[in-house]
């Protein structure tokens, strides 16, 4: 069955750090921008509501509560905005934030839906050393809609393969991957993988470098690398596992990927 086809916009913007009105503001010109232009899924990079705090170029020296201040919780002022903003434009809008929920902070993507629902919350999975105060999420959604079945990693999470796999598995069609760090010839290559791996399509959005790639690992929609831009495709998502190696999986005999590493070897 064919899907219904569909334009995704990704915005290759910086933030400023710290400034959530005024990342709100571009996030808001730049989706309407991107709405004349035909867009009806607008995607955001990593931590764009506060302007990813964890950036190399920038000091890390603040604390915890000073984080825990500018960090959105996902029925906050702004958070509420963006599903009125989403309503209004009538797109699944998604939106990388700090996501302040209770005493713990995550790294989180929220998608609202064009009726300006939270339709699905994504947490930063893996992290390195360079986000001491966030919280480590453990689950993996994947959000039906009415151009198919979307999931999301954020930025490191691409670096492990099975998080790709398991949205695969679990029916996504579309991985979302809101980024900040790495970007390059090697990014290029491991998002054209995971692509192709998984039989998926994958839309990166970067600061500095936006792609969209198809399930045959073909990029088919990129940033030019001059600075502010929307990236945008046309897209009708494939039927899950009818690209790539997912469909001559074993899993019956790969249990050994579940065992703990033998500290003596």
């Amino acid at each position: 069955m064919r899907q219904p086809t569909f334009t995704l916009a990704a915005l290759q913007a910086t933030p400023t750090p710290w400034d959530k009105q005024g990342n709100f503001e571009k996030l808001e010109r730049l989706a309407r921008q991107a709405v004349a232009g035909g867009a009806e899924v607008v995607v955001t990079s990593e931590g764009f509501l506060e302007g990813y705090l964890w950036n190399d170029d920038l000091p890390k020296d603040f604390s915890r509560e000073r984080y825990f201040e500018v960090g959105e919780a996902i029925d906050g002022p702004l958070m509420r905005r963006a599903g009125d903003l989403a309503r209004e434009l009538a797109i699944y809008l998604v939106l990388g934030f700090a996501e302040r929920r209770g005493d713990c902070m995550y790294n989180s993507v929220a998608i609202y839906s064009s009726q300006g629902d939270l339709a699905l919350r994504y947490s930063k999975t893996h992290t390195a050393f360079d986000e001491p105060f966030n919280t480590k999420g453990v689950e993996f959604p994947v959000l039906t809609t009415p151009f198919g079945r979307w999931g999301s990693v954020i930025c490191m999470d691409r670096q492990l393969p099975e998080t790709a796999r398991i949205l695969a598995i679990k029916g996504a069609q579309l991985i979302l991957v809101p980024a900040w760090g790495m970007s390059g010839e090697m990014n290029d290559v491991m998002m054209r993988t995971r692509a192709y791996e998984n039989g998926v399509h994958i839309a990166f959005v970067h600061p500095r470098r936006c792609l969209i790639i198809d399930p045959s690992g073909n990029i088919i929609a990129e940033g030019s690398g001059a600075g502010e831009e929307i990236v945008t495709a046309r897209l009708e998502l494939c039927p899950c596992g009818s690209y790539g190696t997912l469909r001559h999986r074993r899993p019956e005999i790969y249990g050994e990927l579940l065992e703990a590493p033998d500290s003596d070897s």
